[in-house]
């Protein structure tokens, strides 16, 4: 086992992995940016490194200032957590040839998962079902209409090496495939220097679900289940839960054996994310995310496991601690982000935490890295939390999530918890009968 690990990350999922050190009796490094001098992970961690100014290209980014912290403090391996460089197949490259171990997949699987095509094409022949679409880049708009033509409208046009939202339009018609073709490839060169784009069918009224998995690198794997998210705004994520409320045992069984067995066939190391879009009883691989999730504790809660544990154990060569007959779904849990923004526009909102209280109780956790004091710096991304829930039952669950919102207190800031009281209010979230695209009209109607 390691003595001691570096995290190169900051915020909420630094301060989780800092924990699970803690617990596992390893020695943690901070890294962190001059912005984030007074960060909680900092203060929490055994050691903090600056590397480097406020700008996360010159601090987070900067792979020599890391490896150079990791030499510095005699870190044995480094945890990406999510974001930055945790899906970066060069820095995972540079972290193995300095002899570090690095705490996630192998640089091979995450180039093989980073090119949505190359991932396509892969977990099609491992037997995963895949979204109907174009059988690689598409290099002009003639081709891109005859696409279009055989598949019919609409679809949408994917940057290959795409994230997030970015490089990704949609075109209802032949007319309007120029301009989705066009400004796709544009957006893509802009956000990844790389314009390839691919096109698949759009599924009209589709669920977000994925698979968490788990491969211990030797060619064993298991599934930990689906989590729903398909209440998102812009492609982001807002609200996640497991297990999702369309999906049943059965079909959880059949969908994750599948995931299991394709992740176990590559050696897979590791917490990866198979996602899909699920409609009508089918579901359509859309990517796999070759890290830990921002939505991880929802998955935690109802298997009772430790996901940054087990990212450890398996990077220091142990064996996976649970099989997959040891892994049965208990109660429901909700996860809801809590952004520092200012409705209705979702517009940034740093500044200085003036009284901040976190919600407690059976069944309530907090992930976050405020305290009374604590300036959010306007650098990095707008996530300042994660509340999660877990109950017996999803209604109990949605009523837990109520009463933590209710106690939760963040002032000097705007955030995003009015959005979630208005949410819970509505029939659609109380049931779960909604798709990826229930979000967005949802906001034109109630905050436009």
């Amino acid at each position: 086992m390691f003595d001691k690990i570096l995290i190169a990350n900051r915020g909420e999922i630094a301060l989780r992995v800092v924990r699970a050190c803690r617990e596992m009796g390893i020695a943690s490094v901070a890294v962190h940016s001059t912005a984030d001098s007074d960060a909680m992970h900092v203060r929490m961690a055994d050691e903090a490194i600056c590397i480097g100014p406020p700008s996360a290209s010159q601090s987070y980014l900067s792979i020599p200032s890391i490896i150079a912290a990791c030499e510095i403090s005699g870190a044995q391996a480094i945890h990406p957590g999510y974001g930055f460089l945790s899906e970066n197949a060069a820095f995972v490259q540079i972290v193995e040839d300095h002899e570090i171990t690095f705490i996630g997949p192998s640089a091979e699987h995450i180039r093989l998962m980073g090119d949505k095509i190359t991932a396509k094409d892969t977990m099609r022949k491992l037997g995963v079902p895949c979204v109907p679409g174009s059988d690689g880049g598409v290099a002009d708009v003639d081709a891109a209409k005859a696409i279009g033509a055989e598949f019919g409208y609409p679809v949408i046009v994917k940057a290959t090496a795409g994230g997030g939202g970015r490089g990704m339009k949609l075109a209802r018609s032949e007319a309007e495939m120029e301009t989705a073709f066009r400004t796709a490839r544009s957006e893509a060169k802009a956000a990844f220097g790389n314009d390839e784009v691919y096109i698949e069918k759009y599924l009209g009224n589709p669920r977000h679900i994925e698979i968490q998995v788990f491969g211990d690198g030797k060619g064993n794997a298991v599934h930990l289940g689906e989590r729903d998210c398909s209440l998102q705004r812009r492609h982001q994520k807002v609200f996640e839960e497991a297990p999702g409320p369309a999906i049943d045992a059965e079909t959880r069984a059949r969908i994750g054996k599948v995931c299991a067995d394709a992740v176990a066939e590559i050696g897979y190391s590791g917490a990866g994310t198979i996602e899909f879009l699920y409609e009508d009883g089918e579901f359509y691989f859309i990517e796999m995310n070759t890290r830990l999730q921002v939505e991880h504790p929802v998955t935690e809660a109802v298997f009772g496991v430790d996901l940054v544990r087990e990212q450890i154990r398996v990077a220091a060569g142990q064996p996976l601690s649970f099989a997959q007959d040891d892994l049965q779904v208990n109660g429901h849990a909700i996860e809801v982000r809590i952004n520092a923004e200012k409705l209705p526009n979702f517009a940034p909102s740093p500044g200085r935490i003036t009284q901040y209280h976190a919600p407690g109780g059976l069944g309530v956790r907090m992930d976050s890295g405020l305290y009374d004091g604590y300036s959010i710096p306007p650098y990095y991304d707008s996530l300042i939390g994660k509340l999660i829930v877990h109950a017996q039952d999803r209604p109990a669950a949605l009523a837990r999530l109520h009463r933590a919102l209710g106690e939760l207190i963040v002032d000097g800031v705007d955030t995003t918890v009015p959005l979630f009281h208005a949410l819970l209010e509505d029939p659609a979230v109380q049931t779960g009968d909604y798709s990826i695209h229930w979000l967005e009209k949802w906001l034109a109607e109630n905050l436009g």
